[in-house]
C-alpha cells in the first residue's frame, strides 16, 4: 500500500519536475552568464562563500539519502552509480567547506600572501574523488553485464532521479554564479561537478524510461558505463585545472581584460606598463608590473599615479586585488611614444601612441619604436 502511494506520488512529481527542469535549462542557456553580484552589507565575501557551501552540503546529504532509497526500491546499477557519486559530492563538499574556512584566515608571518591557494588544492582533491568514483562506476557497469538482474519500481526511481537532477541543476547554477562573482575556484569546481551530475541525471532518466517501456535491462548497464566515463572525464579536468592554478599558469583571459581596462583609462603620464604578471591566491588576485612615468615627477606625484592605477583595477574587479607597481623613470627613447603635451624636457618628437597588448606589456622591457 505504501509503495503504491509513493509510486503515484512520484509520477505526479515527475511530470511537474520535468516541466520545471526543461524550463530551467532554457533559462540557463538563454540569459547571459553572471559576472556581478550584490553582497549583503552585513556579510563579507568569505561569509557568503561559507554560507552557500553549507547550504549545498546540507541539500546534497538529503539527495544522497533519496538516491540510495531509489536504489533500494529499484536495484538499478545506474541509480546506484548516481548514489555513489552523491557520496563523492558530500566528501568533496566537506573538504571544500573546510578550504573556504581556511582560505578566509587573515595573512600571517608564515603566509604573507594569505591562505587562498588551498582552494586550488580543494579543486584537485575533489577531482581525485570524482575520478575514483567514475572508475568505480565503470567497473560496476562492466561487471553487471556478467551478473544481470531485473529492476523493480522503475517509475519511483524515475521520479526521484528527476527531482534530484533538478535540485543539482539549481545548486550548480548558484555555485557557478557566486563562484564567478567571488572568484572562488572551489565553488566553481563544485558547481561544474554538480552540473555534470545534472547531465548524468538526464541520461539516467532517459535510460530508465527506455527500460520502463521496453524491459531492456541491459540499457541500465550501458548507462552506468556511460556515466562512469563522463564522471571520470570531469574528475580529470578538475585535477588538471587544480595543477595549473597551483603552478601559477598565466590567466590569459584575466590579463587581456586588465590590459583592456588600463588602455581605456590610461593617462598621458602613463608612458608604458611592462613586466606585468597576474597571480591568483584563491579569490585574491595579485598583480605585479613596472610603470614608466616622467623622470622629473616627484615621489608624491609618482605615488599618485601608481595609486590611480591601483584604484582603477580595484573598481573593475568585484573581488580583492593587490597591486604591486614598481615605477620607472622614462628614457630619451620614450619620447617617441609619449603623449604628454608641453613637456619642457622632450628630446625627441612624438611619433605614435602604442596600444598596450600582451606582446608589449608582459616582457620586462620599456616600450619604444626605435
Amino acid at each position: 500500500m505504501i509503495v503504491f502511494f509513493i509510486r503515484h506520488l512520484c509520477v505526479k512529481v515527475y511530470l511537474l519536475s520535468l516541466f520545471l527542469y526543461i524550463l530551467g535549462l532554457i533559462k540557463f542557456h538563454t540569459f547571459a552568464p553572471y559576472t556581478k553580484m550584490i553582497i549583503p552589507m552585513n556579510q563579507t565575501q568569505d561569509q557568503v562563500k561559507i554560507k552557500t557551501m553549507k547550504m549545498v552540503l546540507g541539500i546534497g546529504f538529503v539527495l544522497m539519502v533519496l538516491k540510495f532509497f531509489a536504489y533500494y526500491l529499484t536495484s538499478s546499477s545506474a541509480i546506484l552509480t548516481d548514489a555513489i557519486e552523491s557520496i563523492v559530492n558530500i566528501l568533496a563538499g566537506s573538504f571544500a567547506l573546510y578550504s573556504l574556512y581556511y582560505a578566509a584566515k587573515p595573512k600571517d608571518e608564515d603566509h604573507p600572501y594569505g591562505h587562498g591557494k588551498i582552494e586550488f588544492l580543494s579543486t584537485g582533491v575533489e577531482g581525485g574523488m570524482v575520478t575514483l568514483a567514475g572508475v568505480a562506476m565503470l567497473i560496476k557497469g562492466i561487471s553487471a553485464f556478467f551478473n544481470p538482474h531485473d529492476l523493480d519500481n522503475i517509475d519511483i526511481g524515475l521520479g526521484i532521479s528527476v527531482f534530484s537532477g533538478i535540485v543539482n541543476y539549481m545548486l550548480a547554477r548558484i555555485l557557478i554564479k557566486k563562484g564567478t562573482a567571488l572568484n572562488s575556484s572551489t565553488m566553481l569546481a563544485d558547481g561544474k561537478h554538480l552540473l555534470t551530475d545534472t547531465w548524468s541525471s538526464v541520461g539516467l532518466v532517459i535510460g530508465l524510461i527506455i527500460i520502463y517501456f521496453t524491459k531492456a535491462f541491459w540499457v541500465d548497464y550501458v548507462i552506468t558505463i556511460g556515466l562512469g566515463i563522463l564522471i571520470t572525464y570531469t574528475g580529470i579536468h578538475l585535477i588538471r585545472e587544480s595543477v595549473f592554478n597551483l603552478l601559477d599558469k598565466a590567466d590569459v583571459v584575466k590579463i587581456e581584460h586588465l590590459i583592456k581596462v588600463l588602455n581605456s583609462k590610461r593617462k598621458a603620464s602613463w608612458i608604458d606598463i611592462h613586466n606585468l604578471r597576474v597571480v591568483k591566491y584563491g579569490s585574491v588576485v595579485h598583480v605585479d608590473c613596472h610603470m614608466t612615468l616622467p623622470w622629473y615627477f616627484t615621489l608624491e606625484e609618482a605615488h599618485t599615479e601608481v595609486d590611480a592605477v591601483d584604484k582603477l583595477a580595484t573598481q573593475e574587479y568585484n573581488h580583492e586585488v593587490e597591486f604591486f607597481i614598481h615605477s620607472d623613470p622614462c628614457l630619451p627613447k620614450s619620447c617617441y611614444i609619449c603623449t604628454m603635451e608641453h613637456c619642457k624636457v622632450r628630446q625627441h618628437e612624438f611619433v605614435e601612441k602604442l596600444e598596450w597588448n600582451m606582446g608589449n606589456v608582459l616582457p620586462d622591457t620599456k616600450h619604444t619604436i626605435v
